[in-house]
């Protein structure tokens, strides 16, 4: 089925279908995800790893335009803070894609960079303390879950090619024991693109999030 004639409703099934092959996976330590039954047949699973058929209209414009919010975060945060950017190296090269775009199943130390303020009570540049990651994969679904933090992004790396993944996720706030379903509310949407940019280094690129910045950054390195 092509693109165009995917239908809301369509790609509404397809959304749903996505979260359940991610929850029906089992995840050690990530506190007992409740299983569900996951689509099993070759085509309906092949259509939910093609992230095209599952991001949203507005993501799939965030995508599109993520290097205009690069260029505009980065330009913002380098105004007083140049030297702490050039200081992580590679992870603000906007063009750093190495092979091996998909991190290994593990577990991962991560840090947020928030770049460029959206509204005047944020910072052009915030970084935040390290947090505890993971990344687990099963039946050929790569998922993500940044396991504390107020906000924690949760969701499907997709294989796009061989140097770049596409993220496609929603944010969980506070003490929120599950996450909210992609697709049902755009305020927590997440959607970005996954590169290798270093020897086991890793980062998510998310960008015009709902939330405090222009673009985000998460670093992933193995922990440990």
């Amino acid at each position: 089925m092509s693109h165009a004639a995917a239908t809301p409703g369509r790609h509404k099934a397809l959304r749903r279908a996505a979260l359940v092959i991610g929850l029906a996976l089992p995840l050690a330590g990530c506190g007992g995800r409740d299983a569900v039954t996951a689509p099993n047949t070759p085509s309906a699973v092949s259509e939910v790893l093609n992230w095209r058929m599952v991001a949203t209209k507005v993501d799939r414009e965030r995508l599109r335009n993520w290097r205009d919010a690069w260029t505009t975060g980065v330009d913002q945060a380098r105004r007083q803070n140049a030297a702490q950017l050039a200081a992580q190296g590679a992870l603000f090269d906007a063009d750093r894609a190495l092979p091996g775009a998909l991190p290994p199943p593990g577990t991962y130390r991560c840090r947020v960079f928030k770049l460029g303020a959206k509204g005047v009570a944020m910072a052009d540049f915030t970084r935040y303390g390290d947090f505890d990651c993971q990344v687990d994969r099963q039946a050929g679904v790569s998922r993500f879950y940044k396991n504390s933090g107020a906000q924690r992004a949760m969701g499907t790396i997709y294989d796009d090619s061989t140097s770049r993944g596409i993220f496609l996720g929603t944010l969980q706030l506070g003490d929120e024991s599950r996450p909210m379903e992609y697709g049902r509310d755009g305020g927590r949407d997440l959607a970005g693109f996954v590169d290798r940019v270093g020897d086991k280094r890793w980062r998510i690129v998310l960008p015009y999030p709902q939330f405090e910045s222009i673009i985000d950054v998460i670093e992933l390195v193995p922990a440990g």
